[in-house]
């Protein structure tokens, strides 16, 4: 079964990549945290002159020169570092940036987003055909592709998935959660489990009574890494006090997973950026969720 899957996950992305090949830029700027991580896994972060704010791994992107939020990026800024590429996820902006950074003259390439096996070996196939870089590319293609092979193998395993809810935010009290079309969405399912919120799209605050109507099993949340990113989002609770905060709530209370105190935190790049550590992600994942290998 796994040679099934892992022949499929290589053999179907590759031909997808259509991102034109730049493999004399030495000045590259990446724009979204799973392209810089690309980019490093690649071998190729020396030709690396600037990074966004979401581009928070490996520890060493953060001498790169920081251009902005991605998605409220300025032609100054950007510009600024004098790159000869851009290489940027889908979604970086605003528009009217980015319009203004194409008819700049500096090669502008958007990196395709997909939130399922395909997708995150798509965006590796595009970056490196981006950077000229095409052995190498297909070298942590296949290496991710093996990783994502795996975690399928054991989330078809599964007998009744259990239902995670994510949980982006606790600020002032309100839940704001992951429908569909989201990469939270996309992991639970990679990791074997079910997304505990249906009929939504994107991420949205729920009211009380939806929250217990979905009762999860399992409640998700991100840890970033610092305790400031982690107050900010959890209304002033950093860490392990995240947790108690979630469990604090009446409505997350009176879910299963409340109940049972079922509260899994992983990092939240690694768990929602879809890169290059999507396949260790999903399996981390369904052994947090699942409770072993």
């Amino acid at each position: 079964m796994r040679a099934l899957v892992l022949a499929a996950l290589i053999a179907a992305p590759a031909a997808g990549a259509a991102a034109e090949s730049h493999p004399d830029a030495q000045r590259v700027l990446s724009i979204g945290g799973s392209v810089t991580e690309i980019v490093y896994a690649l071998g190729e972060q020396d030709r690396l002159v600037g990074r966004d704010q979401t581009s928070s791994w490996p520890p060493e992107a953060a001498s790169l020169t920081d251009v902005g939020y991605m998605r409220a990026l300025s032609p100054e800024g950007v510009l600024s570092v004098s790159p000869d590429l851009i290489l940027a996820e889908d979604g970086a902006g605003p528009p009217e940036a980015v319009s203004v950074l194409k008819s700049a003259g500096v090669p502008y390439v958007t990196v395709d987003e997909g939130y399922d096996s395909a997708g995150v070996l798509r965006k590796v196939d595009e970056v490196a055909e981006a950077l000229g870089v095409a052995d190498k590319g297909r070298a942590l293609h296949d290496r991710l592709a093996g990783e994502l092979a795996d975690a399928e193998t054991r989330a078809k395993a599964v007998g009744t998935p259990k239902k995670v809810m994510f949980v982006l935010s606790l600020q002032g009290g309100r839940v704001m959660t992951a429908g569909s079309d989201t990469s939270a969405d996309g992991i639970i399912r990679l990791a074997g489990a079910q997304n505990a919120i249906s009929g939504i799209e994107g991420y949205k605050p729920l009211t009380d009574e939806a929250i217990i109507a979905a009762a999860p099993d399992v409640i998700l949340m991100m840890q970033r890494g610092d305790a400031q990113a982690d107050a900010n989002a959890n209304g002033g609770n950093s860490h392990g006090a995240a947790k108690e905060a979630a469990l604090a709530l009446p409505a997350l209370a009176q879910t299963p997973a409340g109940r049972d105190g079922a509260v899994v935190m992983m990092d939240g790049l690694k768990l929602l950026g879809f890169g290059p550590r999507t396949g260790e992600a999903a399996l981390e994942l369904h052994e947090l969720v699942y409770g072993g290998p």
